[in-house]
């Protein structure tokens, strides 16, 4: 299908949000449309820049005697996904700084600044793509193991940028894509 254009397609967020994370122990989606498992909480508004999807590998060259480049080995892959929250509220901030480190009492949430290792979860990234289709992004083991500077500016919104590490699961996949068509 070379040339279809009605494949190429923007990433929005789904009406309902964008971004849904959930403890480990959480039962996994397992195609883009089925409602998401009690557990999965949404996190809200991310900036605009949207969701980065990175994918590293490393690899090493083995050259015959001569100098002819004979095989390339992989010696490491890596995948992570990065945004901006834009939401303050006790929801974000538990996975920015740590499901232990926030509390809220009526409205008044606290919020400790530590060295705590924020756990690994599971997270879920909603997408609403062009032509009435859907793509759920499922992270079956992250980890936010990269937050960014907060900063507090006058016109901006606060943002907390994080970067989340994606784990292979037992199968050895650290993330799964699922698309579908929806009635409008």
């Amino acid at each position: 299908m070379a040339n279809t254009a009605s494949n190429v397609s923007v990433g929005k967020p789904k009406a309902a949000g964008g971004v849904y994370s959930a403890p480990i122990a959480t039962a996994l989606p397992t195609n883009a449309t089925t409602a998401l498992a009690s557990g999965y909480v949404g996190l809200g508004y991310v900036s605009d820049a949207g969701l980065v999807n990175s994918i590293s590998t490393d690899t090493n060259d083995i050259n015959a005697w001569g100098g002819d480049r004979v095989l390339t080995v992989r010696t490491s892959r890596s995948e992570s996904f990065k945004f901006t929250f834009i939401e303050t509220n006790a929801d974000v901030l538990k996975e920015v700084y740590g499901q232990s480190n926030v509390t809220d009492s009526s409205g008044a949430l606290t919020v400790l600044h530590n060295n705590t290792v924020n756990p690994t979860r599971r997270y879920v990234f909603e997408i609403a793509l062009t032509g009435d289709r859907v793509k759920r992004i499922v992270v079956p083991q992250g980890q936010i193991t990269e937050v960014g500077d907060v900063t507090y500016v006058d016109g901006d919104p606060i943002g907390y940028e994080v970067t989340i590490s994606a784990y292979p699961d037992g199968s050895g996949n650290t993330a799964y894509e699922y698309i579908a068509s929806v009635t409008p």
